[in-house]
């Protein structure tokens, strides 16, 4: 899929508000400074589309962006350790749950995993609270340039062990860097592939 437009269309912390339209959505969500403003820049091909920050918690509202005119990225906030109060925590997380439970629109859910660290408890409880949803997801492992390959494949063999404790069949997943433009191409086919078969 080629990115002919991208354009920032609503951000806001009420489902209710958000686009009243049929197009296909597909929401990406993470832990905090897990690179996902810098992943939906490279995906669209926009630096500034997403705003990036070295604070941990910069997203914080649901952010509707307009892709090619027949679909929506939209720019969940992180979940995890940002510099945020505890009231503002609780009120973000209801609005993401809001979005999880009552957007018909959505297709489908990336979840960004930072492919550095071992399995994170707060990822895996995120990605089986979908899967009780029945929540269609896929994970996007991020920041595959920072490792060596051994360690990067030691990593993703660790993580997908634990997936399948949990998981008889394991969800899409794809390997990224948005600094080298890796694997964005292929998130884009998959999206695509989705949308054609809609």
């Amino acid at each position: 899929m080629d990115i002919h437009s991208a354009s920032f269309v609503i951000s806001n912390s009420d489902v209710e508000k958000c686009p009243n339209s049929k197009i296909p959505e597909y929401a990406f969500i993470g832990r905090s400074n897990v690179g996902k403003s810098s992943l939906i820049n490279a995906l669209t091909g926009r630096k500034k589309l997403a705003k990036t920050s070295g604070r941990p918690g910069k997203t914080q509202l649901i952010n509707h962006f307009l892709i090619n005119d027949n679909w929506h990225l939209v720019d969940l906030p992180g979940y995890g350790y940002a510099r945020v109060s505890k009231k503002e925590k609780k009120t973000f997380q209801k609005f993401i749950t809001d979005y999880f439970l009552n957007r018909k629109q959505l297709i489908s859910a990336f979840v960004l995993v930072d492919s550095r660290h071992k399995p994170q408890e707060i990822d895996m409880e995120f990605m089986q609270w979908l899967g009780l949803q029945q929540i269609p997801f896929s994970i996007v492992f991020t920041k595959i340039d920072k490792l060596k390959p051994a360690v990067l494949d030691k990593n993703i063999e660790n993580y997908v062990t634990e997936l399948l404790k949990y998981w008889e069949e394991l969800p899409p997943y794809f390997m990224t860097s948005s600094t080298q433009h890796l694997g964005t191409d292929k998130i884009l086919e998959y999206i695509e592939q989705i949308n054609q078969n809609l």
